[in-house]
């Protein structure tokens, strides 16, 4: 059987799925596929699908950060055409940790007044906290110098993209990517505007905003 190799690493959800499904449709015969990707969501999404449409699924760990999912895709020339059906249904990102609708508003790139250094250090360390709580936030907010968090360079990007591989929204302040000349240097989730921002915390349960 041929080996179809598809490099998700960096992907967050639904990204891998996505990939992998529309390899899948382009296929003519059976092969084994190869997904490499960084995190365990992206390999419990994976095997999700796979299980889903009946392919024969594996995975192991390579090393820190890097993981093989493999799955067997038996084409058949009568199912050829139901199995791509299948691969059409909609990408599910598991499993979703969010519990109520509890939002997270970061609105500067330090926390506390004080130390600019220290402050950027206790932000990040707040971040890297988030993710490892049992129940996250459904919304994180960015706006103001905040933006700086989830584009390029920034440190706590990797604890973002786990964060929203999970399921948690994040939004950026669009006006604000703008201002500081970061429009095209977003790295993690989306663009959001002031009557969004406005909404959300508005309809929030909890509100928490560590700076």
């Amino acid at each position: 059987m041929s080996r179809i190799v598809v490099d998700a690493i960096g992907d967050v959800c639904p990204l891998p799925v996505v990939k992998t499904k529309n390899v899948i449709k382009e296929m003519k015969s059976s092969a084994t596929i190869e997904i490499l990707v960084d995190n365990e969501i992206a390999v419990q999404n994976l095997t999700k699908m796979a299980k889903i449409t009946g392919y024969p699924v594996s995975s192991k760990k390579l090393e820190e950060n890097k993981y093989l999912v493999s799955m067997d895709v038996i084409i058949k020339e009568e199912g050829q055409e139901e199995k791509a059906e299948q691969a059409e249904e909609p990408a599910v990102c598991i499993p979703d940790a969010r519990r109520g609708n509890k939002v997270i508003v970061i609105s500067a790139n330090q926390m506390g007044v004080g130390s600019e250094e220290l402050g950027k250090t206790l932000l990040k360390g707040f971040l890297y906290a988030v993710t490892q709580q049992e129940e996250l936030p459904g919304t994180m907010l960015f706006y103001n110098s905040g933006v700086y968090l989830t584009c390029e360079d920034s440190p706590a990007l990797e604890d973002l993209k786990s964060l929203e591989a999970q399921g948690v929204n994040i939004m950026s302040c669009g006006t604000c990517l703008n201002y500081y000349g970061l429009t095209e240097k977003l790295k993690v989730g989306s663009v959001t505007n002031m009557y969004d921002i406005v909404e959300t915390m508005e309809k929030a349960d909890l509100l928490i905003k560590p700076c």
